[in-house]
């Protein structure tokens, strides 16, 4: 409480009891595949297609990555964290060299050493140098320097760079974009400022050949799930909490390309599905093998893969799309396309609504057409077809989860759960450390039951009242003081979802008006 000493009017502003919840988005997606550029196994966020080709690169033969993006984009899609792997034997990051495979660690290339940090070329470039400059400015900051990249006696690119890692400025952010150098930390260091200096940078090795053919280096399983500590693979997106659906598109080329067998695919499939569940806010797209039929896909689903997790969704066949890196029309897995597919009828309707019945936008056919009869194998499994329709175009025709649970049957539940939890989660910071009593329980109450109440008069739940819709319980009773004593505050939640009309059944009788007849 405030003191007042001399007389006079005093203002005062109080702190509203009302802390209003607000919604947390659900439709940013994360694609881990191919590329022909750009940081490997660093998340790196894409927000269009432009922006991706300048920092990845564009369509690339061999590759399904480029085309996953460029059909999220397409369809609707906002944000997106892209993660590249394989390809380059340049990455002293990646898993292989992590292991100490020989074959790959004699192709890293060679590093220079500048006030904490490792300089090395880009694959294939060779005859640079750099020279650490003087910033701008009269009083520069300590942690400020300029950074000159030459080839030959042309200066080819300049950085204002700084050695503070919580800022823009910071130099790996700086020359992440580099077509000459890549810069690492050196580990066990603390970068300083280097001194004014210019320094030549060892020639990197020749190019992989396969880059000018369209092929990828051949990898393994654990280059997807890659390793906690060193944030490679999925588990560099354990970070990130905008994420709320993961995709590996380029899984299947691997597996085309023979470097990875059915068992491979399921292990990294598997690994994404863990990944999805482990952070209970994310939804796994996965893509079926490529040239199977509706019985070999019926048989893959229940035999060989056997998936079952709320967390995941499966969709088949895959979509032909036109591809620029070969001038034609080709085949590629559809999840980056049902992805944008997601974030488009999250905008226009609503997280709660399924996203099917929805054109996929840039989908020119199908690897194969499916009939009704052959969907009908394939439904109840929970596999998420993909159909074309006279005159209503290429659409998403299912919207389930690969779940054996009835009450997580749904795609639209599971995404509709996520999207509360994270929100109620975010919104309720504030509770932490506040006095434990009946005022708190109340608040609790009132802005949970608020946010609820807004959900159902935009139709996420189901009921005729908001008393039908939920209910939110804080008080005495789920609060004992053997409960309070602990630290503890216990908020239990219902809800009701609303679910798709998944079947709908039209009953037509003749009538007979005669039937209505009364005798007099």
């Amino acid at each position: 409480m405030p003191t007042y000493l001399t007389p006079g009017v005093y203002v005062e502003e109080v702190q509203s009891g009302a802390r209003p919840i607000e919604g947390v988005g659900t439709a940013v997606a994360a694609f881990v595949g191919f590329a022909e550029n750009g940081p490997f196994h660093e998340p790196t966020l894409v927000t269009s297609w432009d922006q991706y080709t300048q920092q990845f690169g564009g369509f690339t033969q061999g590759a399904y990555l480029p085309h996953a993006v460029y059909g999220y984009f397409a369809n609707g899609g906002g944000a997106a964290y892209v993660v590249r792997i394989g390809g380059s034997a340049d990455d002293a990051s990646a898993p292989a060299v992590a292991q100490g495979d020989p074959a790959r660690q004699s192709q890293v290339a060679p590093t220079v050493e500048v006030g904490g940090f490792l300089i090395a070329a880009r694959p294939g470039v060779s005859g640079v140098s750099v020279e650490i400059a003087e910033p701008d400015g009269e009083n520069p900051s300590e942690d400020r320097f300029r950074i000159l990249v030459r080839q030959g006696d042309q200066v080819v690119e300049t950085y204002d760079a700084s050695t503070r890692k919580n800022v823009k400025g910071y130099l790996l952010n700086q020359v992440r974009s580099s077509k000459l150098i890549d810069v690492t930390e050196q580990r066990g260091a603390s970068p300083t400022r280097p001194a004014a200096q210019t320094v030549a940078v060892p020639d990197a090795p020749a190019a992989p050949a396969p880059a000018a053919s369209g092929e990828v280096a051949r990898i393994d399983p654990a280059e997807y799930v890659g390793d906690a500590g060193a944030r490679t693979g999925f588990a560099g997106l354990e970070t990130i909490d905008d994420i709320t659906m993961v995709a590996v598109p380029d899984l299947m080329s691997a597996y085309q390309r023979g470097d990875i067998d059915a068992e491979g695919v399921r292990t990294v499939q598997l690994a994404v599905i863990s990944h999805c569940e482990q952070m209970g806010d994310r939804v796994a797209l996965l893509d079926s093998p490529p040239g199977m039929s509706a019985q070999a896909v019926r048989t893959w689903r229940n035999d060989e893969a056997g998936y079952d997790s709320r967390y995941a969704t499966l969709y088949y066949p895959w979509v032909r799309v036109f591809d620029p890196a070969v001038g034609h029309n080709t085949t590629v897995p559809p999840s980056g396309h049902v992805a944008g597919l997601w974030a488009r009828s999250d905008a226009e309707r609503g997280v709660h609504k399924a996203p099917a019945n929805e054109v996929v936008r840039g989908a020119v056919d199908l690897e194969l057409r499916l009939s009704k009869g052959e969907q009908d194998l394939l439904n109840p499994i929970g596999v998420n077809c993909i159909r074309a329709f006279p005159g209503r175009g290429v659409r998403v025709w299912g919207a389930r989860t690969l779940s054996s649970d009835p009450a997580w049957r749904y795609l639209n539940v599971r995404r509709l759960f996520n999207y509360l939890e994270e929100s109620i989660l975010l919104g309720t910071q504030w509770v932490v450390f506040e006095p434990n009593d009946d005022r708190l329980w109340s608040s609790i109450r009132r802005n949970i039951s608020a946010f609820l109440t807004e959900e159902w008069r935009r139709g996420a739940l189901f009921g005729r009242t908001a008393a039908e819709a939920f209910y939110v319980k804080c008080d005495r009773d789920n609060n004992p003081q053997e409960s309070i004593d602990q630290g503890r505050v216990v908020c239990e939640i219902g809800v009701s979802p609303v679910k798709p009309a998944e079947f709908v059944v039209f009953r037509l009788a003749q009538f007979s008006d005669s039937t209505s007849l009364v005798d007099e």
